[in-house]
């Protein structure tokens, strides 16, 4: 159903992290998407940021207020650091390490994922806990915290969808421009497979940041339109849940559940 990329070979200007890739239906249909050539930073199912105390883990340009997309040489890197013990069949859980050019510490994360069956399909549950040093405050950011308008507040949990034509929507909304910025209990992309996604799981001020037009995708973003402080020696948790579905699903069909 999917496979994880521990330590991938990714350029530092990629944003080089762990990530799973390809994920599919139980049907087979490929769901994600790597190293696209629209943006090759896009690296399938990953966590990453594109500002932690001006350190771009994203990969790609960084945004800089009044100059725009900027190539800038603040490139960090997210490594594993261990397998962790406990966790059931069917899911892994790991110690990761946030890092800035030079190789200082930013974060520690933990992470944890599962994969489980579900009634339409199969359900991953992807669960992680940033924590900033001792002694050291930590600031999270986004294109839109440092100034880009048009809802760029992308950042987090992320998932680059498969190519190919995509809709979105959730329970009150439809469209891109509707669903973008958006802090609904669920939203749902669908593509050509066909295949349904259905995200769930934002927690306190979190938005969805979605695309389908330039391409497709949703982050679970974590700093839409202000900063998030992680104050030293204290823990950033959230827990998204994937259901990964063939067809074209309907909302009452994801309703029910």
């Amino acid at each position: 159903m999917a496979t994880y990329a521990v330590e991938p070979i990714v350029g530092p200007r990629h944003g080089p992290r762990p990530y799973l890739h390809p994920v599919r239906t139980l049907g087979g249909i490929p769901v994600t998407d790597t190293m696209p050539e629209d943006h090759p930073w896009h690296l399938g199912v990953s966590v990453a940021m594109p500002d932690v105390n001006g350190t771009n883990l994203w990969g790609g340009r960084t945004y800089v207020r009044d100059r725009g997309y900027t190539w800038r040489e603040d490139h960090g890197r997210i490594e594993h650091a261990a397998w962790l013990s406990g966790v059931a069949a069917g899911s892994f859980a790991e110690r990761l390490e946030w890092r800035d050019r030079d190789g200082r510490l930013l974060l520690t994360e933990e992470r944890t994922v599962v994969a489980r069956a579900a009634a339409r399909g199969w359900e991953l549950d992807f669960g992680y806990a940033l924590t900033a040093p001792p002694g050291h405050d930590v600031t999270l950011g986004s294109p839109a915290t440092n100034g880009r308008p048009g809802g760029a507040g992308y950042g987090g949990f992320f998932w680059r969808a498969a190519p190919g034509p995509a809709t979105t929507f959730t329970a009150a909304h439809d469209s891109e421009e509707t669903v973008n910025g958006s802090a609904e209990p669920w939203v749902a992309l669908t593509g050509p497979g066909p295949y349904t996604l259905v995200f769930r799981g934002l927690a306190g001020r979190d938005r969805w940041f979605v695309r389908t037009g330039i391409y497709p995708g949703v982050c679970a973003a974590l700093a839409f339109t202000d900063p998030l402080p992680v104050p030293a020696g204290t823990s950033l948790d959230r827990r998204l849940t994937v259901l990964v579905a063939d067809g074209t699903l309907t909302r009452a069909e994801i309703e029910a559940g």
